[in-house]
C-alpha cells in the first residue's frame, strides 16, 4: 500500500520523536555496522534538553506519513548537514532525496555556497547520488568502538 509522505518544517514538538526515528535507523537499518558499533552509536532513542537544543539550533525536515515520521534531515546555519536518518522500513523510496532537496533549497536561499556532512558508510551512496564528493575517510571512536565514516561536500556557487 502507497502512503502519501508529506516533507515539513519539524518543529520542537517532533523531536521526541525525531529521537525515536534517529534510533530505529542506527540499530535496524545500518547494516554497514557491527551490533556493537550500533549499539555505542545510539544505545538509547536521544530525548531531553540536549537533543531539543541540539535540533532546535538547526533547521529540521521531517518526512511523515499519516502523522508518523519516517525520516529526517538537518541543516545548520552554517551549511553542515549534521543529521539525515530514514527508518530501515522506509528506504529506497525516495525519501533521502526528497528530504536533501528540501535543505539544499533552503540553503541556497540563504546564500549558503558549500554543504558538506560526515556521512556514514549508509549514507555514502545516497550524499554521493546528490552530487557531494569525498574528501576523506575517518574514522571516530565512540565507547571503545571505531566508526568508519566519510568527510564530504558539495559544492552549491555553480
Amino acid at each position: 500500500m502507497t502512503r502519501h509522505v508529506q516533507i515539513r518544517r519539524a518543529n520542537p514538538a517532533d523531536f521526541g520523536a525525531l529521537g525515536g526515528v534517529f534510533h530505529a535507523a542506527v540499530r535496524q537499518g545500518a547494516g554497514q555496522y557491527t551490533e556493537a558499533q550500533r549499539a555505542v552509536w545510539s544505545p538509547a532513542p536521544r530525548s531531553g534538553e540536549a537533543w531539543t537544543a541540539h535540533l532546535g539550533a538547526q533547521t529540521v525536515w521531517l518526512a511523515e506519513a499519516g502523522g508518523e515520521p519516517l525520516g529526517f534531515i538537518t541543516l545548520t546555519p552554517a551549511g553542515y548537514i549534521d543529521l539525515a536518518y530514514i527508518l530501515a522500513e522506509a528506504q529506497g523510496q525516495g525519501l533521502f532525496r526528497r528530504l536533501y532537496h528540501a535543505a539544499e533549497t533552503e540553503a541556497r536561499s540563504l546564500g549558503i555556497v558549500r554543504l558538506w556532512t560526515d556521512a556514514s558508510l549508509h549514507a555514502k551512496g545516497p550524499f554521493e547520488a546528490m552530487g557531494f564528493t569525498v574528501m576523506r575517510a575517518e574514522t571516530v571512536e565512540r565507547g571503545g568502538e571505531r566508526l568508519a565514516r566519510f568527510r564530504m561536500e558539495k559544492s552549491l556557487d555553480g
